[in-house]
């Protein structure tokens, strides 16, 4: 789409910065899909980039676009891609691949692992946004999850994007053939038992993009969550699609019998507004198996208790009041040019001031003015108007009226991979930092489920000749432990559990065995809960008791804040395991 006009600025107002100035990305026409892609996709994939809006506007920042790119195609390759596999899969120049890696680390947005890129769970940030501006998972998620327990069967919730369809919600079950999407991931339309839902909205503009997709991609290579078509669509596809958006307009209920894959079934109602017009704000699916239901017998058996959830869903969007707008962020601008500073030309103040516009947006703000934007991220005015146009231009921002709203297409970026990750996964790498600062191993640990074992379930050693030898997965007496008391401390109010609690630390010295003294303090989760403990174990003759404390404890207490501070990101609207 074209871009919105704003108000006219002077020309010191909108006058590029450095970093913002130059052509378009050098790979932005294949930026959206790695090479591969590209030459099977063609022109879906490049329309997957640019939200089908053409030629890149004059005021749009190359550098945001670049960047854009490269998480984009880091979530394509779940999440990892080495520095010359971005640069081949963007067909940017290495240095400037560089350049935004750096940046982006700098953000917490990646690390990196050698050579390797790795999305971080910071990045979820931007994804959190839009789903809290959207409310639906806040509300709705409950209930589908309630369904999913009574049932037994997943249950998802679905948003449309455009011609395709994206998850903001999974209630899964745990099965050998487990059935599941990852939240944020795109479908085409046509083959999912929402499509034909949303498809009943479609303008005359939309069936004829869908159109143009299908010829452009004809085997789904530009959709990575599903298997690619074994066979070119043709025009009785296309007239089955069609004649299922007519039995869903008429039946208020979708089906989808095995079209993703062979055995995969699935049943749709939409959730409607609460408006007057009623349109559709998302879709609940049920999503079986055929070894459990086949397609009929979802329509039989379970589309009554669907509907029944669907119902109460609408009754929560009509009842619950708009929240209150929480705390915007915080002086982005100014931390963004303190690490312009610091890094020099290696960091792209352009690009990172362009990636804080999309935290501007979350609950209570899901609509907003450029001033608003600049007001919520410090930013001057003229660089919200470039970034927000940018946004414009690539599909992850829509105008409504003199407003802005984030569209699903945030979720592209990065939301899928990182929907999957676990608490170890999460701590890993500071587990990693912090064994580099102390030069001592350290372990995550978690309670069995009996309550008196504890299980180490991620770990970093270090280079010693004499080190604490625990692998992961090893077990020990929750109570001998400083992990297991820090642990315990949060449930039992006993003498020694209560000082644990009070202090914010254990420290058990020479009690598990002769020689291992061992600190441990808790990682909580978003409620405050105590779910995981980081600890460090060592010999009794490398530190004092009271050195661990002075020393030691510092370096813990920094290290679980980092760790709780990814794990509550991630855990905003996904479950994260923590084990």
């Amino acid at each position: 789409m074209p871009a919105k006009p704003m108000p006219e600025t002077t020309p010191e107002e909108s006058a590029p910065t450095a970093d913002e100035k130059g052509p378009p990305a050098e790979g932005a026409a294949t930026a959206g899909a790695s090479a591969a892609r590209a030459a099977a996709a063609g022109a879906a994939a490049s329309g997957a980039l640019t939200g089908g809006s053409g030629s890149v506007p004059g005021e749009a920042v190359a550098p945001l676009i670049r960047g854009v790119a490269v998480l984009r195609e880091l979530t394509e390759a779940n999440g990892t891609l080495s520095l010359s596999g971005l640069e081949r899969a963007t067909g940017l120049a290495r240095s400037t691949v560089d350049r935004i890696t750096a940046t982006l680390a700098r953000m917490g947005y990646v690390r990196f692992d050698g050579r390797d890129v790795h999305l971080s769970p910071r990045l979820m940030e931007l994804g959190n946004a839009y789903l809290s501006a959207l409310r639906l998972p806040a509300l709705l998620s409950p209930h589908a999850d309630a369904l999913a327990d009574e049932l037994d069967e997943s249950v998802s919730l679905a948003v449309a994007d455009q011609d395709g369809i994206r998850f903001i919600h999974q209630a899964t079950r745990r099965r050998a053939m487990s059935l599941s999407f990852r939240i944020g991931d795109l479908l085409p339309a046509e083959r999912t038992a929402p499509g034909p839902l949303f498809a009943t909205e479609w303008t005359t503009a939309d069936w004829q993009r869908w159109r143009n997709r299908r010829a452009a991609d004809p085997r789904d290579l530009s959709f990575t969550a599903v298997p690619p078509r074994t066979h070119r669509p043709d025009a009785r596809d296309d007239d089955t699609f069609v004649s299922r958006t007519e039995e869903a307009s008429a039946n208020g209920w979708s089906l989808d019998d095995q079209l993703i894959e062979p055995g995969l079934v699935a049943i749709s109602v939409p959730v409607r507004s609460p408006g007057a017009d009623g349109r559709i704000a998302g879709v609940a699916s049920v999503v079986s198996h055929t070894s459990r239901h086949t397609a009929h017998d979802l329509r039989t058996t379970l589309l009554p208790r669907l509907r029944s959830t669907v119902e109460a869903m609408e009754r929560e969007l009509r009842d619950t009041p708009p929240p209150e707008p929480g705390p915007p962020p915080s002086d982005l601008a100014l931390w963004t040019g303190a690490s312009k500073q610091q890094l020099g030309r290696e960091f792209i103040e352009s690009l990172a001031r362009g990636l804080t516009v999309l935290t501007a947006f979350g609950e209570g703000r899901p609509e907003l003015t450029l001033t608003e934007v600049a007001r919520a991220t410090g930013l001057a005015r003229a660089t919200a108007r470039r970034a927000l146009i940018t946004y414009e231009h690539l599909g992850l921002v829509a105008p409504v009226g003199r407003t802005f709203t984030l569209t699903p297409r945030v979720l592209s970026l990065g939301f899928p991979p990182l929907s999957r990750t676990s608490l170890p996964e999460i701590a890993q790498p500071h587990l990693a930092d912090l064994t580099s600062r102390i030069h001592e191993s350290t372990s995550l640990a978690v309670l069995s489920d009996s309550g008196e074992e504890i299980q180490y379930t991620a770990r970093a050693t270090t280079a010693r000749v004499m080190s604490v030898n625990i692998t992961v997965g090893t077990r020990l007496p929750a109570h001998a432990t400083a992990p297991g008391r820090v642990l315990l401390a949060d449930t039992r109010d006993e003498g020694t559990l209560a000082t644990v609690r009070s202090q914010g630390y254990a420290l058990v010295d020479e009690e598990l065995e002769e020689g291992l003294r061992s600190i441990a303090v808790p990682i909580r989760d978003r409620s405050g809960r105590v779910v995981a403990a980081l600890n460090t174990a060592l010999h009794a003759s490398r530190r004092t008791p009271g050195e661990c404390v002075t020393d030691l404890l510092p370096e813990l207490t920094t290290t679980a804040t980092r760790i709780q501070t990814d794990f509550h990101t991630a855990a905003r609207f996904t479950h994260v395991p923590a084990s």
